[in-house]
């Protein structure tokens, strides 16, 4: 069973990463980013979007981490 577990995880993984790097190769277009005043270099399309995506991918388990400990009952305020 474990080892099931672990081929499925790669198998996703792996798809994951596939459809990533398919991603980034059918948006190969320049483009400009404005925010605040502040312009990055032209990068290709896929590069901001994926960093985005990476980005939410640590952002979204902290809040989730966060969340947990806030509704998580304290020894000290059950006294």
């Amino acid at each position: 069973m474990r080892n099931l577990r672990r081929f499925l995880f790669f198998v996703v993984v792996l798809l994951i990463v596939a459809a990533t790097v398919v991603f980034m190769l059918e948006n190969q277009q320049p483009v400009a980013l404005v925010f605040f005043g502040w312009a990055a270099p032209e990068l290709s399309v896929a590069v901001p979007v994926i960093l985005a995506l990476l980005l939410g991918m640590l952002i979204g388990p902290f809040l989730a981490w966060v969340t947990r400990l806030r509704r998580k009952p304290n020894a000290s305020r059950l006294a």
